[in-house]
């Protein structure tokens, strides 16, 4: 099986998957499926055999009896039998995933609103971290564009990882519950604020494969894709210098951009392109607010104390979460300075990437 299509994907079964443990789990599905159908067989057999068999026509009179020893040893030792001829099978899986001895290479997965973070804890990678965030253009999503290949399923920043080895996931949250889904790795996790789960996958093929955020609490966990990019290992090595690279490189230029004093005119346009990748999806592109997000279109927030304003967008607030530490100290300067002076905010006020980071040392 190479890379996987999400459109080939089997429509009305489980997906084999590109690990042990995901075929051993359909394996494990399709034995109870046909268990099932089998039980189906026999007993709606059985029931209308016996409506057509005993009905009045041949049998005027209906017998009579109470009581049956023999039947009611049979139709007990039978579900015992097929119980435990599910449960050995099934056990035997649970065990297999719940093995998470002898991991080649260890990946904290962190769920956020609405993305999720990928931290590399050893090995040639260890150290590389980044934010993954749902790449989907707006336009699709609002309806104003056709809906691409991998509508909804598609990331910025995917999780890459080696082919062939054994990989351990510590899956975490930092503020509501979310769950970790790959299907093709037959891995699904939930993801809980003050706690570490752990799951396990060792992939076999490399290719694209994705997945989403399984909880049900809320419509925009279905806009928290998962994409995993399994390499070989000679692609992943060189995958984990160019990062390197890449998050150096994005380091110096975040400190060039914290170190200048910005134009209104650069601050509004860096500040609508933060605010349409990260704020829109829950205070809507006219900042006019969605369900429970408030809108910021003459809030109190963006039109109030400056101060406060970037405290809010610094240590979150509520349903809001923390940007410090996901924006650098000039994409929270931009964006506040666009919040303040979008649509009919109109208060002239610059904030610029050293009054946030002053506001970091208070």
């Amino acid at each position: 099986m190479g890379a996987t299509s999400w459109a080939e994907a089997p429509r009305f079964n489980l997906r084999e998957g590109v690990t042990q443990v995901s075929r051993d789990i359909y394996q494990l599905h399709m034995y109870a499926v046909w268990v099932c159908v089998g039980i189906g067989i026999v007993v709606f057999g059985a029931m209308f055999y016996s409506i057509w068999k005993h009905r009045r026509d041949n049998h005027p009179e209906p017998a009579k009896f109470h009581h049956s020893t023999l039947v009611e040893v049979v139709w007990t030792t039978i579900p015992f039998l097929i119980l435990i001829a599910l449960a050995v099978p099934a056990t035997r899986t649970l065990i297999e995933i719940e093995d998470n001895s002898n991991a080649e290479l260890n990946v904290l997965v962190t769920g956020y609103q609405w993305k999720w973070s990928y931290k590399y804890l050893d090995g040639p990678a260890a150290g590389i971290e980044f934010y993954s965030n749902l790449s989907t253009p707006r336009e699709q999503i609002e309806g104003k564009a056709p809906k691409g290949e991998h509508y909804l399923l598609e990331v910025d920043n995917p999780l890459v990882l080696p082919v062939g080895k054994k990989v351990r996931f510590l899956v975490t949250a930092k503020d509501v519950i979310h769950s970790w889904f790959v299907p093709d790795f037959g891995v699904k996790q939930d993801a809980i604020p003050g706690f570490i789960n752990e799951a396990w996958a060792k992939p076999e093929v490399p290719g694209i494969y994705r997945g989403q955020c399984a909880e049900l609490c809320g419509k925009d966990h279905g806009f928290m894709p998962i994409v995993v990019d399994v390499k070989s290992e000679a692609d992943f090595e060189k995958w984990v210098a160019d990062k390197k690279a890449e998050i150096a490189a994005a380091k110096k230029a975040a400190e060039e951009a914290a170190a200048r004093s910005w134009s209104k005119e650069d601050l509004m346009k860096k500040g609508k392109e933060v605010f349409a990748a990260r704020c829109a999806a829950c205070h809507g592109a006219e900042g006019k607010g969605t369900g429970p997000f408030p809108a910021l279109d003459g809030s109190k927030v963006a039109t109030g104390p400056v101060e406060a304003h970037i405290d809010i967008v610094l240590h979150g607030r509520n349903a809001m979460p923390a940007w410090a530490g996901q924006l650098t100290d000039a994409e929270i300067a931009a964006v506040i300075t666009y919040e303040r002076n979008a649509w009919s905010n109109k208060t002239g006020d610059l904030v610029q990437p050293a009054d946030v980071a002053a506001h970091k040392k208070q």
